[in-house]
């Protein structure tokens, strides 16, 4: 039986960020898909929350940084769609996945840059690209981007800056598909705490002082501010909202 609710696919949705902005997805109705890239018994459990919440979910393996798997992955979500929605196409892609690296500009390598850039900026940009035709008309892309790309902390040179490639993609998207009704936008978090920044947060305890003592709301972001907003820009009620960045910081650095 074809379903009638939307769906989402949110790469990275076994954990932090991607795993809480699922959870909401499907509390506004939405079915959904979760990528995972080692973490297949979390993936399943987020799996079964989200079913245990009355929508239809499934996940997939996918390391967004192997572009040369992403011909398979198309074609495994292809098949997952049919037999499990009686679709040939999802409405909402959600680019969360992620890694964290942190290192001065001086001691960056090229290596580490590399392995940055297939992820956060190079992946982004050809996964949305190998997905496009299972992108339904009228449906809608967020990318995660990050605070860091409007105010600077020392260390996320490389980061910070492939997420402002990031912003600038968006733009591009927003303007190419709209023609398909199709809407893009990013959604940047501040300072979040979650296993991503878990090694950075304790090996320095200073850091979260310091982050909540430059943000107007006092204290460091958790997973739970930032999933609402990305499930917010994936309802009618955001119809009207394109290319637009969405800093969810609490107001870091004023």
């Amino acid at each position: 039986m074809k379903s009638e609710n939307k769906i989402a696919l949110v790469t990275g949705g076994s954990r932090g960020l991607g795993k809480n902005a699922a959870l909401r997805l499907a509390e506004k109705g939405l079915d959904v898909i979760i990528t995972y890239n080692s973490k297949q018994q979390e993936a399943l459990a987020v799996v079964k929350a989200l079913e245990d919440k009355g929508v239809k979910a499934a996940s997939l393996q996918l390391n967004v940084g192997s572009l040369n798997r992403y011909d398979d992955f198309s074609s495994t979500l292809n098949s997952i769609l049919t037999e499990k929605w009686d679709r040939s196409t999802f409405d909402y892609l959600i680019n969360n996945a992620g890694i964290d690296w942190a290192a001065p500009f001086a001691q960056t390598s090229e290596e580490q840059f590399d392995s940055l850039m297939n992820v956060h900026f190079k992946g982004t940009y050809f996964l949305t690209q190998k997905l496009l035709p299972l992108l339904a008309d009228n449906g809608g892309i967020i990318n995660l981007s990050t605070g860091l790309a409007r105010f600077v902390i020392p260390g996320y040179s490389a980061y910070a800056s492939m997420k402002g490639a990031i912003e600038t993609f968006t733009k591009y998207l927003a303007k190419e598909l709209g023609s398909r009704g199709i809407r893009a936008n990013t959604v940047a978090p501040g300072a979040i705490d979650t296993d991503f920044n878990k090694a950075n947060f304790d090996s320095h305890p200073e850091v979260k002082g310091f982050i909540a003592s430059q943000t107007a709301l006092g204290r460091v972001g958790i997973a739970e501010d930032i999933g609402g907003v990305i499930a917010f820009l994936c309802t009618d009620d955001a119809r009207w909202i394109n290319a637009q960045r969405l800093e969810a910081s609490g107001g870091m650095f004023l």
